[in-house]
């Protein structure tokens, strides 16, 4: 039995077995397989490189009838490579001799193989590295390829296991068989966390190295609500763990019953509780937690979810469905958050070197105005079939600010000329996400037609930590007394110039935080679905006067581990339940 240790993003307990997922393009990690798997893995071997001739092949006459015979002698290097067996043979002895994935014996070899043309003095050898490294993610792309397909053929519950997920990874996850997932790298505000709560499905992210521990089809645990993975657990560890899995299910039935209760303090207060989405389809689950609303749509995920940019219709039918889901509740649309993730990066011609602080979000559809365009058009059009709003994220600018809501005036001029229904009384607001937005509060205020605190980033750029990164994942912290005072200047601002602010960062979703931001005078919080029955549970046990002094404690306080331990330690005494088991860190 091994356990390591993570970082919690997604709650919940499951047992299950592993799936490793690999990347053609890093290290592949060495994992021993059982004696009767060895057959199974030579068979992959030889199937991996029979695709990768027949490419390579068909690649070669299609080069030859296009550019000559001459061009096509280039693909003869490495149909030559493939046919050695003095580079083959290695990689089936491999799997015998050290009892490895075929995926493993196939990136050593070609490893090695690199080693030594490179270590030679003759140019024409080492000009030869790139055509190796290309034969190498070749051959593993058709292992991990065919490896990745059995995920729909698994009779079992499958916990993945992988370096890395992409968001349109996640999503592509069959949740009858994928039940969980463990990553090497990742942050809790990462978009795959984001999705994974969205998703229900209890992850652990920023292991370190669960993908060079785990073996395909051993059993394993993933505790979500502690960042725990515990591969090949004993009996006593399984009858433990099989313990807490009831005991959640109790707890859930008992807070679902909150979920038709008003939400509002001991002394009478409302607080209102909205739902952050990525999907339309989220909203019915989210209403049954408790939400009334929808305080955060997260539109990008209709990019990081496809292979293809959508089309104004793609994003009108999704903005349609969540409006009529919706039936009049709130419902708050943000347009895209685009610029920092993996799907314009990878398309870009020159990817940044720090796209947190590049052309991101709001500056990359002012950037990009046709692809902008689309979606306003698809907004402002389904706003005429029931009420919404849009806001525009991490505004730093009073420039920015206005320029997105010329756009949108002029979309609306289009839509008057095209005789289009729309809303021209749509609410327009703005993300407070950056430290430049929160200290011109007000001024922004002035031309905003409500606020939104987005934590994730406020706390990324206040304090200079990756929120992406599990290397700094302690240092990033919404309880720093810096992200305190610049939320209390926010609301402040809402109050002077009487417009609505919300919090819709992670951070809302925790109790022990919500409670402080009802004490600095917030009174719509918007978190993932699953934490609404336990917020409200807190909301209900707690005065405004509790939490105002909660507050003014907190903002006393010079450290963001004192802030956390006395927010922590005040909530334990309110809501017991909501902090059983879990750890002091």
């Amino acid at each position: 039995m091994e356990t390591l240790k993570g970082i919690a993003v997604s709650p919940g307990i499951v047992i299950g077995r592993v799936f490793v997922l690999d990347d053609e393009r890093r290290r592949i990690p060495r994992r021993v397989v059982r004696p009767e798997q060895l057959p199974i893995e030579h068979d992959r071997l030889w199937k991996a490189l029979g695709a990768s001739i027949h490419e390579l092949n068909g690649l070669r006459e299609k080069t030859r009838a296009g550019l000559g015979e001459e061009a096509a002698k280039i693909f003869a290097f490495h149909l030559g490579m493939l046919c050695d067996p003095t580079l083959t043979r290695p990689m089936h002895e491999r799997i015998d001799a050290e009892r490895v994935t075929a995926e493993y014996a196939v990136w050593k070899g070609f490893e090695e193989l690199l080693t030594r043309f490179a270590a030679l003095p003759d140019p024409s050898f080492q000009t030869k590295v790139d055509d190796v490294r290309d034969l190498s993610a070749r051959v593993l792309r058709h292992l991990i390829g065919e490896h990745s397909s059995r995920l729909s053929q698994l009779k079992h519950q499958a916990v993945v296991v992988a370096r890395d997920l992409t968001p349109s990874q996640t999503a592509a996850f069959d949740r009858g068989q994928v039940v969980a997932f463990a990553t090497d790298l990742g942050g809790r505000t990462s978009h795959t966390a984001i999705f994974a709560r969205a998703l229900g499905i209890p992850a652990v992210v920023g292991v370190g190295h669960v993908t060079q521990t785990a073996t395909d089809d051993s059993p394993v645990i993933i505790d979500g609500d502690h960042g725990v993975v515990v591969i090949d657990p004993d009996e006593a560890t399984l009858e433990e763990y099989a313990r807490r899995i009831e005991q959640r299910a109790t707890a859930s039935l008992t807070l679902r019953e909150l979920a038709s209760l008003p939400c509002v303090t001991t002394d009478g207060t409302h607080v209102a509780l909205l739902a952050n989405i990525e999907f339309p389809e989220e909203i019915p689950t989210a209403v049954d937690c408790g939400a009334e609303g929808v305080g955060l749509y997260r539109t990008e995920y209709l990019y990081l979810t496809s292979t293809r940019e959508p089309t104004e219709e793609d994003h009108f039918a999704a903005y349609k469905k969540a409006v009529e889901l919706s039936q009049g509740r709130t419902l708050v649309i943000r347009t895209v958050d685009l610029g920092a993730d993996k799907y314009t990066q990878e398309r870009a011609e020159e990817p940044e070197r720090n796209p947190f602080l590049g052309l991101r979000s709001i500056r990359y559809c002012l950037q990009s105005l046709p692809m902008f365009k689309t979606q306003l058009r698809a907004l402002l059009r389904a706003s005429a079939l029931g009420p919404m709003r849009v806001m525009f994220p991490l505004i730093s600018n009073t420039n920015e600010l206005r320029q997105a809501k010329f756009l949108v005036n002029d979309v609306m001029e289009d839509l008057d000329e095209e005789g289009l229904p729309f809303d021209r009384s749509v609410p327009v607001g703005m993300m407070v996400e950056v430290p430049a937005a929160a200290i011109m509060a007000n001024t922004f205020a002035r031309e905003s037609a409500f606020f939104s605190i987005g934590t994730n980033d406020l706390v990324q750029y206040t304090l200079a930590v990756d929120r992406t990164n599990e290397r700094v994942a302690s240092l990033f912290n919404p309880a720093h007394p810096a992200v305190l005072q610049l939320i209390k200047e926010v609301v402040r601002a809402g109050r002077r110039n009487n417009i609505p602010v919300s919090c819709c960062g992670e951070s809302a979703g925790e109790p022990d935080y919500a409670l402080l931001l009802m004490g600095l005078g917030l009174r719509t919080l918007s978190a993932t679905a699953s934490s609404l029955p336990m917020l409200k549970r807190a909301v209900r046990s707690v005065s405004i006067q509790q939490c105002e002094r909660m507050a003014k404690r907190a903002l006393s306080l010079d450290s963001d581990a004192a802030v956390a331990a006395f927010l922590r330690d005040q909530a334990r005494k309110i809501i017991p339940e909501a902090f059983d088991g879990r750890s002091a860190e």
